[in-house]
């Protein structure tokens, strides 16, 4: 039992990256560092969870204009996880993220569970983007995409048998969701093949695929990727914000809280998973020139940018239309389409287009060098460790990841993995903060290069906080995240307790 919660002293876990043959490039500053960081938080959320926040669900509990206040809230709640993860980023600048951290404060088993605990919040959160951008992309097109490429086989099937249902008792088809319509459509008009339809969403396996090749190749080239696309969808963002206020209508701000407080804590939960991604940064420590200075600025510097866009947005936003009419997929291109400014509406698809893209990007590295650090503890294969000897990143554990992202993507529907990401990261903060507590206990001596500061209460207010986020989640979310976690413990003791580095005694303290 006590091997199980050995610890790896943050000495070895460092010197270990510099072993010649699994030596990453460093070649990231703080400005991408920055980048990256805005990249991961500024996707589907902004352009799409921020209606939803504003305008409520089906019991009408959404904050209305004070979503602003929705979005001040959140944003120091994620600043305690973020100035948690700096710390830790600058000590140990290491790929492996929260795992990494874990090994380090509670122990191997702790740190495989939070290892596999990330899949959700990486790879299960990418397979939701890249569904995502498959839907930007064909509303794009204005339908002209074969719409049997562009739905997973499960949505389409329901969607038929919802039409035939609704056909058999008379409902008016015009009334039925325009998503559910065109998936029916793909169903009916798929090619078959021994009698199966094929169905597949075809953009949502590119996408990621091409995002693959461009992490293959190089960690700076991904970088200088990413911030192009950073930078093009800020001009979007802004071009929003200035074409909007010239459509503000004050009346549209009132009542401010239709709600009350059960409203703006109602949006509050809603627009926390608009902030994931920070702590993507992290991953990208080992590849960071100067990582105890450029780590914190990337983490902490890409949460105020984004915090002050959002609360900009939110403005514009609930002055240009009636909250009621926001709770759409892309609340920004809506507010357009209610103007008749279909010319702005393509552009506002395009800014979706590029922001989960690059979404996808950072996450997709983030995942990959988990993979790469759970393998160069022997918790994985060895393969999964592998430098690529030309462009020195993590190229098979990219691959891998990036397959079954692609796979996973094309086939399922955007609801069933939503809500597992969301309570996958809020557990992965719940563990770093509760790291930073136990390290201030056991190494208050070791140098930091950057200190949370008001220890233990910002690490506390951090797993308070993102506990009661996750018991807002359903219980189904709750069961299939247990279910995850058995699997995982299951790879464990059958293959990574019997193989790990640490267990071998080659390294690690008691």
């Amino acid at each position: 039992m006590r091997q199980l919660f050995r610890r790896k002293s943050l000495d070895r876990l460092v010197g270990e990256t510099l072993e010649p043959r699994r030596q990453l490039k460093r070649a990231l500053g703080p400005v991408h560092l920055t980048l990256f960081g805005v990249g991961a938080i500024v996707g589907a959320g902004i352009f799409s969870t921020i209606g939803t926040a504003a305008a409520g669900g089906a019991e009408h509990s959404g904050a209305g204009p004070a979503s602003v206040v929705s979005f001040l809230i959140m944003a120091p709640i994620c600043a305690l996880a973020g100035l948690c993860y700096a710390e830790f980023a600058s000590m140990a600048p290491v790929s492996g993220s929260a795992f990494t951290y874990a090994y380090a404060t509670m122990g191997e088993l702790v740190a495989w569970i939070i290892g596999w605990d990330l899949i959700l919040e990486y790879a299960v959160g990418n397979v939701a983007v890249a569904i995502s951008w498959s839907g930007y992309f064909q509303a794009l097109l204005h339908d002209h995409w074969p719409d049997w490429l562009g739905v997973d086989f499960r949505s389409a099937f329901q969607a038929a048998a919802a039409m035939a249902d609704a056909s058999a008792k008379h409902i008016d088809l015009s009334t039925l969701d325009a998503r559910v319509l065109r998936a029916a459509q793909a169903w009916h008009h798929a090619p078959h093949w021994l009698g199966v339809p094929i169905i597949f969403n075809l953009p949502a396996f590119g996408i990621v695929l091409l995002v693959t090749w461009v992490l293959i190749i190089g960690i700076k080239e991904s970088a200088w990727f990413n911030s192009a696309m950073v930078v093009l969808k800020l001009v979007i963002l802004l071009f929003f914000l200035v074409m909007g206020a010239f459509y503000l209508k004050p009346e549209n701000w009132t009542p401010f809280a239709p709600h009350g407080w059960k409203g703006i804590t109602s949006g509050a939960a809603i627009i926390f998973f608009a902030y994931i991604g920070f702590d993507a940064v992290s991953t990208a420590a080992e590849e960071t020139r100067q990582p105890q200075r450029n780590m914190p600025i990337g983490i902490l510097g890409s949460l105020g940018i984004c915090t002050i866009l959002y609360v900009a947005v939110a403005v514009v936003l609930t002055g240009m239309l009636p909250v009621a009419k926001l709770d759409t997929a892309e609340p920004l291109a809506t507010a357009f389409t209610g103007l008749g400014l279909n010319w702005a509406v393509a552009i506002i698809s395009v800014g979706a287009l590029l922001a989960n893209a690059s979404v996808l990007l950072v996450f997709q590295m983030g995942q990959a060098r988990i993979f790469f650090s759970m393998a160069r503890d022997g918790l994985l294969p060895p393969w999964a460790s592998a430098v690529h000897p030309k462009y020195r990143t993590p190229y098979l554990s990219t691959l891998l990841s990036g397959l079954l992202v692609a796979a996973f993507a094309g086939v399922m529907n955007i609801d069933e993995v939503v809500d597992l990401c969301n309570i996958g990261t809020a557990f992965a903060f719940i563990l770093v903060a509760a790291g930073i507590i136990i390290l201030r206990r056991i190494e208050p001596a070791r140098p930091r290069g950057f200190k949370t500061p008001w220890v233990p209460w910002v690490p506390v207010g951090a797993i308070l906080t993102c506990g009661w986020l996750m018991a807002a989640l359903p219980v189904v979310t709750w069961l299939r995240f247990a279910v995850w976690l058995v699997v995982g413990l299951v790879f464990y003791f059958c293959y990574g307790y019997r193989r790990s580095r640490l267990r071998e005694g080659t390294n690690g303290e008691g």
